[in-house]
């Protein structure tokens, strides 16, 4: 998870940064990513707000992490796991079920009651996709880039 939130760091989006990070049945780490725009979309020429006319909005152009990372794979993804920082949308869960993952951790169910992420979840469960909440004892995690602390 530690490194899924490090990858969402990335993001340019001023309101969310969401990364993901998959690994293998091995726990070694075959793709990442995080939220935004596709290759050759200039990241301060589309919009990044949230409100108003739907093509000034970010939404009809960010990518999303779990679709990043899916795409940023190495190899076959099947029977993999997915580490996430926000429950996966239905657009996502397509993505996911697709590329044969098996498991998704995530840390935030936030939007748990819209439809977009009511269907993800019926989606998940007809595939069989695994997914459960992340546990942790720890509430941060803290990385120094001081050379003195290597």
């Amino acid at each position: 998870m530690g490194v899924a939130l490090l990858s969402g760091k990335r993001s340019k989006d001023p309101s969310t940064q969401v990364g993901a990070c998959i690994v293998n049945q091995q726990n070694k780490i075959v793709g990442v990513g995080y939220n935004g725009f596709p290759i050759g979309c200039d990241d301060d020429k589309f919009p990044w707000g949230k409100t108003g006319d739907y093509l000034d909005t970010k939404y009809p152009y960010v990518a999303h992490a779990e679709l990043n990372a899916i795409l940023n794979g190495i190899g076959d993804l099947y029977g993999c796991r997915i580490y996430v920082a926000l429950f996966p949308c239905n657009e996502c869960t397509k993505a996911i079920i697709q590329s044969g993952i098996k498991e998704v951790v995530y840390l935030s169910d936030k939007y748990a009651k819209m439809d977009s992420f009511i269907a993800a979840r019926k989606m998940m469960d007809s595939a069989g996709v695994v997914c459960r909440k992340a546990e942790t004892s720890m509430d941060e995690i803290t990385l120094s880039l001081n050379a003195e602390h290597v």
